[in-house]
């Protein structure tokens, strides 16, 4: 274990989900899950059996581990149904035309699972997390779990997951690949640029092109503040804004420094799960990635433990301290329409009790919401930077349209492959704002 010092605490502002943009298919797959609403039967026989269909490889292991337990200590069957990440959407969405629905699912991000909590699906839990249970949790995670009132996605006011894993942003380093240490790791941009610059070994740096919005995001949090990020995304402030600059620049000084990998970025559908496998086979020295790597390592190379994560770095210049972009993790939704939605509420609370946090942590490095195990450090090492990014976590309510998101892809590439400026690339990424309807 590494300890660490940090405690987690809500942004200041921060406010709650009015939430995040509304795909094109949405409707029609709400419609789709409404026409499948009907209450589930209880079982025949008395006997409390509950299935989790869980999204996420990377805890699967910690899942299973802590389903035998609870079968064990109270005689509740739980059976964990993992069908893989890819298959997982489709598959849920198949249960609920076909009135299968499991007692207990994995929560995805808002704009895929909102369908499913307008249908009925999901337990309202504010009233739950309204006592003792929200202490299980920081308090910028039942944050940014909350659907206001008026939020475009329209789901119906209320909370609907809860989590047992805190999502943050920052660099894995490879000490062996890159030379830098976690001891004299370095702090600010320039530094863990020329650090790489240094390095003799192997492909020196990569991110995915589609986790660019969150570098960059995280990477202007040096100039902007958590309000003024918003207002961007909301149309309501320039992209052209001197703290998005600065932010693209840091691209631009990975791509003069020649570290990184192939002189650029990886994309496509798989290229994240690519830029993760370069770094745990260690033939890349450095990648930007969520904290949730951090179990795809465990599961890609488990035999690969001697590597490190860095937060967000201060850039030259900042008037602010970089604060990484932040959203729920691994976590759960209970079905209210299953046969025994009570039990399922039971076991779901007890999977976020610190111990059951501890197990998710130390067997699938996933790092936790609780703030006590936060604060006592209790995290595998390998997740300590990413930990330190969970004090002053960026809480938005309000994040990319799919219009920008898609300009910030195609610009950062363009901007490291040389063929367009910072002042081009923002100019574009603006017009892309602004035919947001």
């Amino acid at each position: 274990m590494h300890s660490f010092q940090n405690t987690p605490s809500p942004t200041g502002g921060a406010r709650r989900r009015a939430t995040i943009v509304a795909g094109g298919s949405i409707a029609a797959v709400a419609a789709l899950l409404l026409s499948g609403c009907s209450a589930a039967e209880p079982a025949a026989d008395g006997k409390v059996e509950l299935t989790f269909m869980n999204q996420s490889r990377g805890q699967e292991a910690a899942l299973t581990q802590l389903a035998e337990q609870y079968t064990t200590e109270t005689g509740v069957k739980i059976t964990i149904d993992s069908p893989g990440p890819a298959d997982y959407l489709p598959k849920l969405q198949a249960k609920a035309q076909s009135k299968s629905m499991p007692d207990i699912y994995s929560s995805f991000n808002a704009t895929d699972m909102a369908p499913f909590y307008k249908a009925g699906w999901a337990m309202d839990l504010t009233k739950e997390l309204d006592g003792d249970w929200a202490d299980d949790f920081s308090p910028a995670v039942i944050e940014m779990s909350t659907f206001d009132e008026g939020n475009n996605l329209g789901v119906p006011a209320g909370i609907y997951t809860v989590h047992w894993e805190t999502q943050t942003y920052g660099f894995l380093v490879n000490p062996a690949l890159t030379g830098i240490s976690q001891d004299t790791a370095p702090t600010t941009g320039a530094e863990f640029v020329d650090a790489l610059a240094a390095s003799t070994s192997g492909e020196k740096f990569s991110v995915a092109a589609s986790l660019t919005p969150q570098l960059i995001q995280g990477l202007a949090s040096n100039w902007l503040s958590d309000e003024e990020i918003e207002a961007t995304f909301n149309g309501e402030a320039s992209w052209e804004d001197d703290g998005w600059r600065n932010a693209f620049q840091f691209l631009v000084d990975l791509k003069d420094a020649g570290v990184i990998a192939n002189n650029a970025l990886p994309g496509g559908q798989d290229d994240n799960p690519n830029v993760e496998t370069s770094f745990f086979t260690q033939a890349t020295g450095s990648i930007f990635d969520a904290s949730p790597g951090v179990s795809v390592g465990l599961r890609t190379n488990p035999e690969f433990e001697d590597y490190f994560s860095l937060p967000l770095p201060k850039l030259d210049g900042a008037t602010l301290d970089p604060r990484s972009p932040g959203i729920p993790g691994k976590g759960a939704v209970i079905n209210p329409k299953g046969a025994h939605p009570e039990e399922a509420l039971d076991f779901v609370k007890w999977l976020t009790e610190p111990e059951q946090q501890s197990v998710f942590a130390e067997v699938g490095r996933i790092l936790p919401t609780n703030p006590e195990l936060l604060a006592a450090g209790d995290v595998p090492q390998q997740l300590a930077g990413y930990a330190a990014g969970v004090e002053d976590v960026q809480v938005m309510s309000a994040t990319f349209t799919t219009d920008v998101k898609t300009a910030i892809v195609a610009e950062a590439q363009r901007l490291v492959l040389g063929e367009a400026t910072v002042d081009e690339v923002l100019a574009n990424i603006q017009a892309a704002q602004d035919r947001t309807p």
